[in-house]
């Protein structure tokens, strides 16, 4: 898509990631918003919200007699993508340059699409119904633009979903090798491979931890980042954008990752610890 090499984009993109960092809040509100709580990005789940509102609008406006309920799901669906909205602006911003700029038209198609269902809502309180389904009509044309969009940002350039868990794949059955369990040592990041896909291994003691290397966020490079404590759990901070997770079990501490760290399940043979698929 000729829009990934737009770079007459990224300058207004930059502005518009350096005010979303303003006005998002602190990174505990943010966490909220990229659903780090629900354990899955939340912007997705909302779509669902505006955009089947919308389309059930479309369809009784097409029916006669039907106008009251299209003007409820018409105002049901613009008062859902406010919310809709700022939960994807707060993902876009975390988001590589490339992917960025996709979703700044994503946006834009959204954002017009907003704008013609709120005139729309505007038209049909007002009595000009003719007006406002054709305002809806525009406005579903532009969601539909928005989620072709969304779609080639989620299955084209993998933005929101989990980049770490395609290396599982790759990792055959059955147990591994790792390394000899009396040469890891305490409580410091250790890279080490399994079947040549590079996993971080974290020794606390007798617990040991064998986690893929690279963040499911953006794919960055874990065994890079530091270690920090969050509530009272020893975590692993990725160095590109601060997505931390417990080196215990993976768990997402905090975002943009939205997702849980893939960890192997381990087990110590004779001396040697060996790891397998979860």
């Amino acid at each position: 898509m000729k829009l990934e090499q737009a770079t007459g984009l990224d300058r207004v993109s930059a502005r518009l990631q350096r005010a979303a960092d303003r006005a998002l809040g602190p990174k505990p509100l943010r966490d909220v918003l990229h659903g780090v709580w629900l354990g899955h990005p939340l912007h997705p789940a909302l779509v669902e919200l505006p955009i089947g509102a919308w389309v059930s609008a479309a369809v009784l406006d097409l029916t006669p007699g039907q106008r009251r309920g299209a003007t409820v799901l018409v105002a049901t669906g613009t008062a859902a993508a406010v919310p809709t909205m700022i939960t994807g602006l707060n993902d876009w911003a975390s988001l590589s340059r490339e992917q960025r700029r996709v979703g700044l038209v994503h946006a834009a198609s959204n954002t017009i699409a907003l704008m013609l269902y709120s005139a729309s809502l505007f038209a049909r309180l007002r009595g000009r119904y003719d007006t406002g389904r054709t305002l809806g009509f525009l406005g579903l044309g532009a969601t539909f633009t928005g989620a072709y969009l969304g779609g080639h940002l989620a299955y084209r350039q993998a933005a929101g979903v989990n980049q770490s868990a395609p290396s599982l794949h790759r990792i055959t059955a059955g147990w591994h090798p790792v390394a000899d369990l009396a040469s890891l040592p305490e409580e410091t990041l250790v890279t080490k491979q399994v079947d040549e896909v590079p996993v971080l291994v974290y020794r606390d003691g007798q617990n040991v931890t064998v986690m893929l290397a690279r963040c499911a966020h953006q794919n960055g490079p874990l065994d890079h980042g530091m270690i920090a404590s969050s509530d009272g759990h020893a975590c692993v901070v990725c160095p590109w954008h601060g997505s931390t997770f417990r080196l215990s079990d993976g768990t997402v501490a905090a975002g943009p990752a939205a997702t849980d760290q893939q960890v192997l399940r381990t087990r110590v043979v004779s001396g040697m610890l060996e790891a397998e698929l979860p």
